[in-house]
Parts: C-alpha cells; sequence; structure tokens
C-alpha cells in the first residue's frame, strides 16, 4: 500500500457529525433509494453524517447561530466515499435508467445533468469538509421553502434564481449567510451545497465507507 492510498482510506481526523452539533436532523439521500439515482448508493452503510473535525467545529456555530434564529440544521449529505462517486458515473452510462427523472431531472436530459456541473467525476464531499444542508423551523417542524428540492438539478436550484419567489430567495439567502459567515463557501447552482473554505484536505479524496465504526474515539 502506498502513502496516497493509505491516507485516501484514512478517517483518523474525522467525526461524527451528530457528536458535535447534537441537534442536526439527519436525512441520508444516498443510504435511502429517494435519490436521483434511484437506489442505496455505494459506500453509505449507515444513515450518518461524518466530516472533517474542521468542518464540523465551524457547523457547530451554524447551528448554535439557527438555534437562536429558531431553527435547526437538516442534513442530506456530508463525506461522500469516492466509490459512491463512481457509483453516480456508472448510472449516468445507463441510457435507459430514467426512473428517477420526473422527480429530480425533468427538464433536463441524462446527459445534461454531468454537462451542466451537477456530477462530476470528483465531488468535493470526498474530501470531507463539504456538506448539503437546509434549516428547519423549530416552530412548525418543516424545512424552509427554498423553491426547489435537495437535488433538483436545473437553474432554479441555482441560488440566485429567478424562478422563486421573493420569500424562497429571503430563505435561501439566510441560510447562505449562516454558512458563509462561519467559514463556508457557496457553490453557483446548488442553494444546498457549502464547502469549508479553509478545507484541511483540499487535495484529497477519502473512500472509506460511511459507518461509525471507521471513526476512531
Amino acid at each position: 500500500m502506498d502513502y496516497k492510498e493509505k491516507v485516501i482510506m484514512d478517517a483518523s481526523d474525522f467525526v461524527l457529525l451528530s457528536d458535535y452539533v447534537p441537534g442536526i436532523v439527519q436525512e441520508i439521500r444516498y443510504f435511502s433509494t429517494y435519490n436521483f439515482v434511484g437506489e442505496q448508493i455505494d459506500g453509505y452503510e449507515e444513515p450518518i453524517a461524518l466530516l472533517t473535525k474542521e468542518a464540523a467545529r465551524a457547523l457547530r456555530s451554524v447551528s448554535n447561530q439557527a438555534i437562536v434564529a429558531g431553527y435547526r440544521l437538516k442534513i442530506f449529505d456530508a463525506y461522500r466515499p469516492s466509490r459512491a462517486v463512481k457509483h453516480f458515473m456508472l448510472w449516468g452510462i445507463e441510457d435507459l435508467d430514467l426512473r428517477m427523472k420526473p422527480f429530480f431531472y425533468p427538464d433536463l436530459e441524462k446527459h445534461e445533468v454531468f454537462e451542466q456541473g451537477y456530477i462530476a467525476a470528483q465531488s468535493s464531499h470526498s474530501r470531507g469538509s463539504t456538506v448539503d444542508l437546509t434549516l428547519l423551523n423549530m416552530e412548525t417542524g418543516k424545512e424552509l421553502d427554498m423553491g426547489s428540492a435537495f437535488d433538483f438539478f436545473g437553474e432554479k436550484s441555482h441560488p440566485d434564481s429567478k424562478d422563486v419567489t421573493e420569500k424562497q430567495y429571503e430563505n435561501r439567502m439566510f441560510l447562505q449567510n449562516l454558512m458563509v459567515r462561519n467559514g463556508f463557501e457557496p457553490i453557483d447552482c446548488e442553494w444546498w451545497h457549502f464547502t469549508l473554505k479553509d478545507e484541511p484536505f483540499p487535495e484529497t479524496y477519502f473512500d472509506f465507507p460511511v459507518t461509525k465504526d471507521v471513526i476512531k474515539t
């Protein structure tokens, strides 16, 4: 085993997010079948969120500020094994597998999902400091209306989309401001996606499975 391979499988700098942010809600979509592929994704052995220690600490600050404002964080995805990204790429070449198209990419052809950058051969999630999330209203128990669902591939999911209402845009900016204020950076095509600006592993892609067993206590 060479050094690079050893680093890729090493989870020693990762933590169980719920240990750092006890109040989070987790709906790990790639552990379930309700995602754009339509099946449980390779590497997701438990419905839990793992992150680098640095990203988890920053997200704890986000959570604390959200709670003061009356909201809780809801996590859809955090660390994503490289094998999961390979699963996505294999799905991409199966032209006839369109079972989830009506729900996640109704206005795009399958190849356009890749061409427009919604899915790539390498994901920042595999570096361990990227998270997909939204906000829950603590009074109603419902997600804030962001104008599009998580993993909806299309312009409506762009943070600055003109196809959403003023209130939906305000909700997106509220989430984005919370994240940016605590050291995360957004991207231009997904309102739910944020990466820690000073991520500890900017060039390393990990491939250990998503399970509590990899976390050292």
